[in-house]
């Protein structure tokens, strides 16, 4: 960053530039700086602060004009409030803030970089290459939380394994080789909705039921269809797994036949 000069250590055999020398008259980008040294860090905001560098084995400083951007994955306010980065270095480069949000929530950007990337790998290695439909609804539905890189690294991947001119869903695939899975949120929330919707389908309510009756029948045909699974049934039905528990120990004691984990109850 700051340079050195000549005869300052072993092996410096010329003065060196730094980067902020480089940069002076334009600007100078800092990535991922959450991870810089803590004792760096205070070299570093005498810099800014100052508008001069020390060059290693200087002996006068050195001014420097530049703009500094700086990036991180990590929330800077975390790190500072658990000693990994000075507060005060924090407040003079949050001037103004740009947060992007992660891959997975921008859908649109999604498919752009997709289609980018698979043009860019496809035309290297000499292919032809397109997104089929269903690679694009996993690609928009995967979480990618390595963002734009696990992305590329994916389409890269998929351009290779392709079998044909269209990358289907089973190209995508992860380093290990895995398929590329849609977010767990997302399944968890479409087998919820399914396993509901089954449930309720699957009921048969009598007339002259009580709503007691009612209740205990989609309890129980809920936990038959989730094979006894007293947590995804829970989510199911919207109570907590302590109230499903108990009124199913309440049916337990009544002789009522509950399913048990892993089982449903015998077709009657």
């Amino acid at each position: 960053l700051f340079g050195h000069e000549k005869g300052a250590f072993t092996g410096a055999v010329a003065r060196r530039i730094g980067k902020f020398e480089e940069a002076n008259g334009g600007t100078l980008l800092l990535d991922e700086i959450s991870e810089m040294d803590i004792r760096l860090q205070a070299k570093l905001l005498r810099a800014i602060q100052e508008r001069e560098i020390d060059r290693v084995g200087g002996s006068k400083p050195v001014p420097v004009d530049i703009r500094i951007i700086a990036t991180s994955n990590r929330i800077l306010q975390e790190a500072v409030m658990r000693g990994e980065f000075r507060k005060d270095l924090l407040y003079r480069l949050n001037v103004m803030n740009l947060h992007i949000p992660p891959l997975r929530e921008r859908p649109r950007d999604l498919i752009a970089l997709a289609e980018y990337f698979v043009e860019k790998y496809a035309t290297a290695n000499g292919f032809t290459r397109r997104l089929s439909d269903g690679a694009r609804a996993r690609i928009q539905s995967a979480a990618w939380l390595g963002n734009v890189r696990e992305l590329e690294n994916a389409m890269h991947r998929a351009v290779i394994l392709a079998r044909s001119d269209e990358i289907m869903v089973e190209d995508l695939r992860t380093p290990d080789g895995r398929p590329v899975q849609p977010n767990a949120l997302d399944a968890t929330a479409e087998r919820a909705v399914s396993a509901a919707e089954a449930a309720i389908n699957g009921a048969v309510f009598k007339i002259g039921q009580t709503v007691a009756q009612v209740e205990q029948d989609l309890i129980l045909q809920t936990l038959d269809h989730c094979l006894g699974n007293r947590t995804h049934a829970a989510n199911i039905l919207g109570i907590s797994i302590r109230t499903l528990r108990n009124k199913l120990r309440a049916y337990q004691d009544a002789g009522i036949e509950v399913a048990a984990p892993g089982e449903a109850r015998a077709a009657g």
